[in-house]
């Protein structure tokens, strides 16, 4: 999470500058890298924080009532991480007005979000008892926020599986104590897995935490995998957001859009058009697998166009996609190069070897996983698996 992009470099350079340094003279690799790991799954030890409780979200209920079960066990953690964003709201804008204004300003904006996502939030507000400005700026935050390592790789016999990392939460307040940061440990508190379900029958799985009611995380049984991680771009999520409040609407929420795909594509081809073609509000990349061989892509977006669709192509011997927060075609920032340790732990693994317990391994390995890592989501559409397990990254780990 770099907001804005050359603040989050700046920050990252000075944290990490001493070590750097100490390692360069000493010759030595940095001390949060490490080996590919190996047989950490099933999931146990240090790197696991523990399983994530399971909820089913019933469509057919009003949208008002859908998520009360979640919210009524969960709202004192929905409450701390609330608190938690307008603390560091207050801290660059001590005055108070900034948050005042979310709290009436957003909730008077009610009638301009698209169904059912409106009727929804006052539902999780009331139960919550959290101003309804504030859940709608909760959810607005992961617009802007979302910093992730995704995977999908196809094996020798064209079985696809996906794998992702969610990280999320540095610049929102560092824990000196412990060394984490304290908006990561809390959303631990907030994750579950949900099954959407209609007709008592299962529409969608997703990995989300409670209170946010777009997506990030998600399967639709039999047919697609999808995530979501954020593109950097000058031309941000923050200006569509602006432009939405002003009343500029043509651009439609990145979560909400991942949710409409997964609830109401019923296809891969389907799924990929929509997400190529509609109207954003923030740049990102939408990482898709589906059911059969060659069925995988990572769709660079920005919010009115689609810049890149990079496939798999396993004739060619791309058998496997890896995303990060930079464009395929430009060099990571050198503090925050997740995408060389993967692609290195990929080809170690080998399309030979290659299984959900493998993928586990990668997104174990330092500096994939991080201080920043809430969860672990394993995917296989043809098999109908959605896993998903919180992380704890213990020292020496990097922050980001």
């Amino acid at each position: 999470m770099r907001f804005p992009e050359r603040l989050s470099c700046a920050f990252l350079a000075a944290a990490a500058a001493a070590v750097l340094a100490t390692c360069v003279l000493a010759q030595r690799a940095p001390p949060w890298t490490e080996d590919c790991r190996k047989a950490t799954y099933p999931p146990s030890g240090p790197t696991y924080h523990g399983p994530v409780p399971g909820y089913t979200i019933n469509l057919d209920l009003p949208p008002y009532k859908r998520w009360h079960k979640v919210i009524t066990d969960m709202a004192p953690a929905l409450r701390t991480i609330v608190q938690n964003v307008k603390d560091v709201v207050n801290a660059f804008f001590p005055s108070g007005k900034v948050m005042k204004m979310v709290d009436e300003r957003l909730a008077s904006m009610l009638g301009n979000l698209p169904w059912p996502f409106e009727e929804e939030l006052k539902g999780i507000a009331d139960v919550s008892q959290i101003p309804l400005g504030e859940i709608i700026s909760f959810n607005i935050f992961y617009e802007l926020f979302t910093v992730c390592t995704s995977i999908i790789a196809e094996d020798k016999k064209g079985h696809l599986f996906h794998a992702r990392n969610m990280d999320f939460g540095i610049f929102l307040g560092w824990n000196k104590n412990n060394n984490t940061w304290t908006v990561t440990e809390n959303l631990k508190l907030l994750t579950v897995n949900l099954d959407f379900q209609k007709n008592s029958q299962t529409v969608f799985k997703a990995t989300s935490f409670a209170g946010y009611v777009g997506i990030l995380t998600g399967l639709k049984p039999g047919m697609f995998s999808l995530t979501l991680n954020e593109r950097f771009n000058s031309n941000g999520g923050y200006l569509g957001i602006i432009e939405w409040m002003l009343g500029r609407r043509d651009g439609m929420w990145i979560s909400f859009l991942m949710r409409d795909v997964l609830e109401n594509a019923t296809s891969y081809e389907e799924a990929k058009n929509l997400l190529v073609k509609t109207k954003i509000l923030a740049p990102v990349y939408f990482i898709l697998g589906g059911n059969k061989s060659g069925e995988g892509c990572v769709i660079t977006r920005d919010r009115k166009s689609t810049l890149d669709v990079y496939e798999l192509r396993p004739q060619e011997g791309r058998w496997y996609l890896v995303e990060t927060n930079y464009d395929r075609w430009k060099a990571p920032f050198f503090l925050d190069d997740r995408r060389k340790p993967t692609i290195t732990c990929l080809n170690q693994t080998t399309q030979e070897n290659i299984s959900l317990p493998a993928l586990y391994d990668i997104l174990s390995t330092k500096p994939i996983l991080n201080k920043l890592t809430v969860y672990t989501t394993l995917m296989d559409v043809s098999g109908d698996v959605f896993e998903s397990y919180l992380r704890d990254c213990p020292d020496p780990c990097i922050g980001w």
